[in-house]
């Protein structure tokens, strides 16, 4: 059996999860709503202050669906509660980043401006040389953080780019000069 399928998810105070035909699972929160059409071969119940997911067989793609199932709707409930956010660190001298209504604007040492806009329901925060990315949905945080990244990403000499916050560098030693 799934170690993670098999685990209820506890459903908090103040938010609502309902199970429509073919697994459309809308969890409700104080943060907002989220819905997702989940694999229609699981099994969602909700009872009460639980959310229990049953597999139909011990099939190999029935046991790969089962742990992410529990996972994806354990993640809305997250999410519609405490929201999730990725922090984004610039380094490099003269890399700058500007926030000003939806828009995101970074200096990256190219020729021109990076300009990105906010996606719907995510909201990004600039402080100093450190964006963060908030939102209800894990998905579109962690996608709208990659895209950051992905316009400079950090070099393995000076270490300069966008690098999240946790993220370590591995670093190479530079060219040595002839004696």
């Amino acid at each position: 059996m799934s170690r993670i399928g098999r685990m209820p998810i506890a459903i908090p105070a103040g938010v609502t999860v309902e199970v429509a035909e073919n697994n459309h699972v809308t969890v409700k929160g104080p943060k907002g709503t989220l819905e997702r059409t989940l694999p229609s071969e699981m099994d969602i119940k909700v009872e009460g202050a639980e959310v229990i997911v049953t597999r139909p067989n011990d099939l190999k793609k029935m046991k790969s669906l089962h742990g992410l199932t529990r996972t994806l709707i354990n993640n809305m409930v997250i999410g519609v509660t405490e929201g999730y956010e990725k922090k984004l660190e610039v380094n490099g001298v003269g890399y700058r980043v500007q926030k000003s209504g939806k828009n995101l604007t970074l200096h990256l040492g190219y020729s021109h401006p990076v300009d990105m806009v906010d996606p719907e329901g995510l909201e990004s925060v600039v402080d100093g040389n450190v964006i963060t990315i908030k939102g209800i949905d894990k998905e579109k945080v962690g996608q709208y953080a990659a895209e950051i990244r992905d316009k400079r990403r950090p070099e393995p000499y000076k270490g300069k780019g966008i690098k999240y916050m946790d993220e370590v560098i591995r670093r190479k030693a530079g060219k040595t000069g002839k004696k």
